[in-house]
């Protein structure tokens, strides 16, 4: 595999971790999100990657899409949204799990960052030999 294939494959790494921690960030700012324009509690986004290249590997984003699930039903009378019974629907959000996530995304894009100033630093090396 050349460097520069090497830095390819990073950097679209990167890419979609970036990505993926831009939902996650969505994700927990709308936890408490009970009513979207469409009328019904936000739902969660997920991100789905695909092989870039199976050959040579990478990564590229499929898409992102809402993960669907009945919501979370909430006793809370006083709550504006509330049904007749005092019921919220709530989003399919669970920080718990969004932290989880954040903290293993973080370390992959943190694991891609590396791989690529790895791949920078040999490539100049190797200009030195040269020289």
């Amino acid at each position: 595999m050349s460097m520069f294939r090497a830095m390819d494959i990073s950097g679209s790494g990167l890419t979609a971790q970036r990505l993926r921690l831009d939902v996650i960030a969505e994700n927990i700012a709308n936890a408490e999100t009970t009513h979207t324009p469409e009328g019904a509690p936000y739902q969660r986004l997920k991100v789905l990657m695909a092989a870039a290249d199976e050959v040579e590997g990478g990564v590229r984003v499929a898409g992102i899409a809402p993960q669907r699930g009945p919501p979370k039903m909430v006793h809370d009378p006083s709550h504006p949204d509330a049904d007749a019974e005092g019921y919220v629907q709530m989003p399919n959000v669970e920080l718990a799990t969004e932290m989880v996530d954040l903290v293993a995304d973080s370390r992959a894009y943190e694991a891609n960052s590396r791989a690529l100033h790895v791949a920078r630093e040999m490539s100049g090396d190797a200009v030195d030999m040269m020289s």
